[in-house]
């Protein structure tokens, strides 16, 4: 199998677009432009990039970031062997080698002495040094960056630089309107609609507390599990407690009111 084999997207994942998201980002990727996808956790910021690489025949790589990561874990590091040290190229260097999408995602929980290598790949550079190396390489044609995060833990602390957020094309997201959440809940599980709709309006209440006790709403992830675990036999009150309400809050009064909500709703 080849590197590019090794990285394409090989089935269809399930998308549902929300607007011209789909033909924008083709139009984006038509002219290399790299892109930059913000919003909630869990609203399908990262299966929209899936997606896009299954359409468009691309491979992707994608890394997960965390502030521990270093400009070596994205660009490449010399192991040590018994022979001697040896080149491993990081994912940033694969990506940009083989032609692939290299999609950074939480791009903001990266420390920003390491998001710096990106730059010269996201202008008319399309160039990334390899200084431990002593190498330059010009990204394949077919290279485009992808970035995304979660504005609403912005902080000083953990936020992009206009530097590096004006050398990017960006997207909003944000969670389905009710009725095609309904749908994205039912295609994905196979649960009936009635259900389905039932769980949104859950994930619609707790939305409404954000900010008033809860630093994040029920994701359309979390209604996914919920609805997995009903469509399994799992009865609905506590699946929603397990999936929709344990994991996002440890406040008892929170959790309470959001217990009320699934009572009421599955009475």
């Amino acid at each position: 199998m080849t590197d590019k084999e090794q990285y394409k997207v090989h089935q269809e994942p399930y998308y549902q677009a929300q607007g011209k998201e789909v033909q924008l980002y083709e139009a984006a990727y038509r002219n290399r432009l790299p892109v930059m996808v913000k919003g909630p956790t869990g609203c399908g910021k990262s299966r929209f990039v899936e997606y896009m690489a299954w359409k468009l025949g691309k491979p992707l790589i994608t890394v997960a970031c965390n502030e521990d990561m270093t400009a070596s874990d994205l660009v490449g590091r010399y192991l040590l062997e018994a022979n001697g040290t040896r080149w491993l190229d990081g994912p940033l260097t694969t990506a940009a080698r083989i032609g692939a999408i290299c999609y950074l995602d939480e791009i903001v929980e990266a420390r920003q002495d390491t998001t710096v290598v990106i730059h010269p790949l996201t202008d008319h550079r399309r160039t990334l040094p390899l200084d431990k190396k002593g190498e330059l390489i010009a990204a394949h044609p077919d290279f485009q960056l992808v970035i995304s995060y979660n504005p609403g833990y912005q902080s000083l602390m953990k936020d992009l630089k206009q530097s590096t957020k004006q050398r990017f094309t960006a997207f909003d997201f944000d969670y389905p309107a009710a009725a095609l959440e309904t749908t994205i809940l039912a295609k994905e599980t196979g649960l009936d609609e009635a259900t389905a709709g039932r769980l949104v309006k859950i994930g619609q209440t707790a939305r409404n507390l954000k900010g008033h006790g809860l630093d994040e709403g029920i994701s359309t992830r979390l209604l996914v599990y919920a609805a997995t675990l009903i469509k399994d036999g799992v009865e609905p009150r506590d699946a929603c407690r397990m999936a929709l309400v344990r994991p996002i809050t440890d406040d008892a009064d929170i959790r309470a009111t959001l217990d009320h909500a699934i009572d009421a709703t599955f009475a």
